[in-house]
């Protein structure tokens, strides 16, 4: 059997730190009230020149240097994004001519904040199928492009970032017990107004903003979080107990909290970015991973969960050895 192991991680970030504090004299809000509700206390936003394509490129050459890799020795980059640089070609394929990359392939994956979960799921399955020896699995994103800067419920909650990891594929008897071991993927598109973008090429034809019910979001989020994480311990045949850390999407602490609390997962065994990045949409998990497994709480051959909800509603889960 054919495994899919991750050999590399890494991440990169805006230059621009923006501060509960200095949202304060934007928008009717406090430091207390976004802290919280969220647990957010910064959030990094893309100046210019700092596009989605930029910062997977950087993100992308980071697991590389972090895999002793180079661009020819990936066969597939998959980008999961919500902002792309532009409607079409893919952001992939302009972080494929970035990194000097002439061969394979390249696409984008849309899922919001389950993006890279989704991204993850569908590199594995090549690897498994055979069509790619290594895969560039990146979350990236600018949603500050997004904002509506003058509604104080969505603009304190997100930031710009990304994450990438690259899976190699790995017999059996090279992999061990690593790589990844199950997945869970869900959507419900009844939910779509819940959490959505008022813009699109084909009704309205500009960008649109952000728009969510925050209050429904949380109300699912919980409960659909903790349905797809089970199905992955159940295709596994591990409980929670066996669990070394849950790497959650860094949408909101409340939510992480409630559901590593029904899961019962301890806090410890969870990493939380939320306060550092906000949330990030697709690039959460892998920016949270980067960072975790940057000061070592994440070690070879530990077993984690990555697990997230988007807009649509779209939902997942993938249990891997590290």
């Amino acid at each position: 059997m054919t495994r899919s192991v991750v050999c590399g991680f890494g991440s990169a970030l805006p230059r621009r730190v923006v501060t509960n504090e200095e949202l304060q004299k934007l928008v009717d809000t406090s430091d207390s009230w976004i802290q919280q509700r969220t647990g957010i206390k910064q959030r990094y936003i893309a100046g210019e020149g700092e596009t989605t394509a930029s910062l997977g490129e950087a993100a992308a050459r980071a697991a590389l240097a972090n895999a002793g890799l180079s661009p020819d020795d990936i066969d597939l980059i998959v980008v999961a994004t919500s902002t792309p640089d532009n409607t079409f070609p893919a952001t992939a394929v302009n972080i494929q001519h970035r990194l000097g990359m002439n061969h394979g392939f390249a696409f984008d994956m849309q899922a919001v904040c389950s993006g890279f979960v989704y991204a993850v799921t569908t590199a594995d399955n090549f690897i498994r199928a055979g069509r790619a020896k290594r895969v560039l699995v990146i979350g990236a994103e600018t949603f500050s492009r997004l904002l509506d800067w003058t509604d104080r419920t969505t603009c304190v909650l997100f930031g710009d970032g990304a994450g990438a990891i690259i899976l190699e594929a790995a017999d059996d008897a090279a992999a061990g017990d690593r790589g990844i071991i199950a997945a869970s993927l869900r959507s419900d598109g009844a939910h779509c107004e819940k959490l959505y973008v008022d813009g699109g090429v084909s009704t309205t034809g500009d960008i649109g903003h952000l728009r969510m019910q925050g209050r429904e979001v949380f109300k699912h989020a919980v409960g659909m979080i903790t349905d797809v994480i089970v199905a992955a311990f159940d295709e596994a045949g591990i409980t929670a107990d066996e669990l070394d850390w849950l790497v959650p999407h860094q949408a909101n602490r409340r939510i992480i909290e409630g559901s590593a609390k029904k899961l019962g997962i301890p806090m410890e065994k969870v990493v939380v970015t939320v306060d550092q990045h906000a949330n990030t949409s697709a690039a959460s998990i892998p920016l949270a991973l980067a960072a975790a497994a940057g000061d070592g709480r994440i070690k070879r051959g530990d077993t984690v969960m990555l697990e997230a909800m988007g807009g649509g509603f779209t939902w997942g889960a993938v249990l891997l050895r590290w």
